[in-house]
């Protein structure tokens, strides 16, 4: 389910009701400790965050255009997803998560390649989450992109 919102408050306000608290906080934790550089923005029907241009003048090989995008944050229709570009990218960064998440939340992990999904918003580890913002630098997410993404679609 892609929004059309322009911005984050009214992605925010247009969401099933009994998700927005649960939102809210969410957005509030990473912005508290995502580290500086990355930029908040709406994109792919959701809210998120990315390296803007100003930044990383490249932009997002798919499409130049765009900022190079880290974080996402969604509500689906049957779930809070939150995207994590660092735990697809790195591996270690991964097997910490599922560490922590398995001593976090009585819950099992449900996820993706880089979606993390909660069916229920009392199920969030708020707090993992934002620890898990805080792992990456606007610095060390370039690197990984530029030589994991970036450099392994040009060898194709």
């Amino acid at each position: 389910m892609q929004s059309k919102a322009a911005t984050v408050d009214a992605y925010l306000a247009e969401i099933p009701e009994e998700r927005q608290k649960a939102m809210a906080k969410l957005r509030s934790v990473i912005k508290k400790n995502l580290p500086k550089g990355f930029k908040e923005t709406m994109g792919y029907g959701m809210m998120g965050w990315s390296v803007p241009h100003s930044i990383y003048p490249a932009g997002y090989h798919c499409n130049p255009k765009d900022p190079l995008p880290f974080m996402g944050l969604a509500s689906q229709k049957n779930s809070i997803n939150l995207y994590h570009m660092g735990i697809y990218a790195n591996p270690k960064l991964l097997k910490w998560f599922q560490d922590a998440h398995a001593k976090a939340s009585p819950k099992k992990l449900d996820m993706g390649k880089s979606c993390i999904r909660y069916k229920k918003p009392e199920d969030i580890p708020f707090d993992l989450i934002g620890e898990l913002a805080s792992k990456i630098t606007v610095e060390d997410w370039i690197n990984m992109y530029e030589s994991g993404f970036k450099d392994h679609r040009k060898r194709k």
